[in-house]
């Protein structure tokens, strides 16, 4: 019944084939929310764009990544149980994972039409996209309930091994999409009857979207012949399941949501510096969002390998994974950082046009791009320790490390020296710090779980 791949053969060989699945879905994510930005922007408006990409994606990570880090508290149980065998608490795992999306779907749907006009205006959302945000934000949580189905199915199968059906769905999910909102946006003409008529057109296209995609994952996990097969009828709550999903998953979406709020702290500082520096900034995320994507899914493979070894009882292979990983995403992101420092003028200017943003990005570049290698011991350690079960003390060293750490930074040191090197200063050494505790922590897990010695 076991993933072959992940509990025995070569560890790094399976870790690519496993590793490039993930990326290519994080690609076609990213093609996703382009596309989106593009058709909306031409077709509607910038103040429409900025209904979509502003404060209702902000409210839309927030909410969206604290129920993804929740999911992977699934994840996890379910790995772990199926490196051991143990086809029961598969069932009951992966039936409680679909009742916890159905469930926190319907909840965060009902509160979020409520109060989507609050959190547009407590955002301070310009007056010309308000009232399109709150339409778009009212849709979007319409659709709750499918987008968490899908992300938990997701999870599911990439918690047993399966990353190829989750990157076809996702891939039937974006054609899809970008179909929709080409037929809504410009073959009906709703982006020719205003802002708040666009933004309704791509919110509906969306919803749709990721409805056909939960329906095509459910069909899959009931058409399975494993353990982890969906059987609409017992989908239900199994206290102790729930327990230990939530134990793993409230840090790590907590984890999420935090980063997320540090990271308005730091838009806010650059935004003081004026537009050049804020247009720099979002073309250099354009950039960097290649290593985030790789580092991701990276950390992804980690906990799958991770749990699927550590529930199979085999200590030897999560510690040589660990390595691996860690090899890996070396191997990986010091060419990248090269890459990225020697052809940044060319890289920017596929965003902008501007000189003067393009010199201020490459300095951004320059700055940050040669410390992605401090970060990656981050996301590798966090998700083996997360395999293994630990989700509590990989947050708080997150929390500590880099949000609460960032924000002292940008609230007492920034103003001190209010210049684009001093908030970029805050990612190398939060980088650096949160590396070295995961890295401390790490062995000393490991020596007091005995695992040296397994």
């Amino acid at each position: 019944m076991r993933n072959k791949s992940i509990t025995s053969g070569s560890i790094w060989k399976n870790m690519l084939a496993f590793f490039f699945a993930l990326l290519l879905g994080a690609f076609f994510q990213q093609l996703y929310n382009t596309v989106d930005a593009i058709i909306v922007g031409r077709a509607v408006g910038s103040d429409a764009l900025g209904a979509v990409g502003g404060s209702a994606a902000m409210v839309v990570n927030l909410f969206l990544g604290f129920f993804l880090g929740l999911s992977s508290g699934a994840t996890v149980v379910i790995s772990q149980f199926y490196g051991a065998g143990k086809r029961e608490e598969i069932e009951k795992a992966v039936h409680t994972a679909i009742a916890l999306s159905i469930a926190g779907g319907a909840i965060i749907s009902v509160i979020g039409v409520l109060i989507s006009p609050w959190l547009i205006s407590v955002m301070q959302t310009p007056a010309e996209q308000a009232e399109a945000g709150t339409m778009y934000l009212r849709i979007f949580f319409l659709g709750m309930i499918p987008n968490l189905i899908y992300n938990m199915g997701s999870g599911i199968l990439r918690a047993v091994g399966d990353s190829r059906r989750p990157l076809i769905v996702l891939i039937i999910s974006c054609v899809v999409n970008i179909i929709l909102d080409i037929t809504f946006v410009i073959g009906l003409g709703l982006g020719k009857k205003g802002d708040v008529y666009g933004v309704a057109g791509v919110a509906v296209a969306t919803i749709l979207c990721q409805l056909i995609s939960a329906l095509i994952i459910m069909f899959v996990l009931a058409r399975s012949t494993d353990s982890y097969r969906l059987y609409i009828r017992k989908i239900r709550f199994d206290t102790d399941m729930l327990s230990r999903i939530i134990k793993i998953g409230i840090p790590a979406g907590f984890q999420t949501t935090t980063y997320t709020l540090s990271n308005t702290l730091i838009q806010a500082s650059i935004n003081s510096l004026g537009k050049d520096v804020a247009s720099a900034w979002a073309a250099y995320g354009k950039v960097d969002v290649i290593f985030w994507m790789t580092i991701g899914s990276l950390g992804t493979v980690a906990t799958t390998f991770a749990g699927q070894n550590f529930g199979a009882g085999k200590f030897d292979r999560v510690r040589n994974s660990t390595r691996q990983a860690l090899a890996i995403a070396s191997i990986i992101t010091i060419p990248m950082s090269l890459l990225f420092c020697i052809y940044g003028n060319v890289l920017l200017g596929i965003f902008v046009v501007d000189q003067k943003v393009i010199d201020i990005g490459v300095q951004m570049i320059y700055y940050l791009a040669p410390f992605y290698i401090t970060y990656i011991c981050v996301e590798i350690f966090a998700g083996v320790l997360r395999g293994m079960g630990d989700a509590f003390v990989p947050m708080m060293i997150t929390l500590v490390g880099i949000c609460v750490l960032r924000v002292i930074w940008i609230l007492f040191v920034f103003p001190m020296h209010r210049t684009v090197e001093m908030i970029e200063m805050s990612y190398r050494v939060t980088w650096c710090a949160t590396s070295i505790l995961f890295v401390i922590y790490y062995f000393i897990y490991i020596k007091k779980h005995d695992i040296y010695k397994k």
